[in-house]
């Protein structure tokens, strides 16, 4: 046959269609994505990371996300304070509206679009002495006292 189609004109014409249209979707089959994570990571390692009131594990973590914008982070680690921050991941330009859709319909390969978060360094939590404590009461109870009486 040596690469010649073989059949009834018919057939010939319908194979090479066939043909035709796999060559012309080939290319959309071997499109790429866009690949999003977020790492965070803390000093010292080991401390339990909230991202948006979810947890997500011990640190370093890296996780996927979907959205860019305003992440909430809490950290927590028993013997620390914890850290509640605001973090804001800006959208990259290739991911604006109609461009996007090239990019991550037409490129045909894997776009990688990492963000690295911290160190966030906790520190010490020191428990506050009895004077401290007695003083913060009595601030309390004066705010708390009505006028007349």
């Amino acid at each position: 046959m040596n690469g010649v189609i073989a059949g009834t004109p018919r057939e010939k014409r319908f194979q090479s269609r066939v043909l035709r249209v796999l060559a012309v979707a080939m290319p959309f089959m071997l499109v790429g994505c866009i690949e999003r994570t977020i790492s965070i990571n803390t000093e010292p390692q080991g401390a339990t990371v909230h991202l948006n009131d979810q947890e997500i594990g011990q640190s370093p973590v890296r996780v996927p996300f979907t959205w860019y914008g305003d992440y909430d982070i809490i950290i927590r680690k028993k013997g620390y304070k914890t850290l509640q921050t605001n973090h804001r991941i800006k959208t990259p330009w290739y991911q604006y509206p109609v461009i996007d859709l090239f990019t991550e319909c037409f490129i045909p390969f894997t776009i990688h679009d990492d963000h690295e978060l911290g160190p966030f360094v906790l520190e010490p939590f020191e428990a506050p002495g009895k004077q401290d404590l007695l003083k913060r009461s009595d601030e309390l109870r004066q705010m708390t006292l009505v006028d007349g009486e």
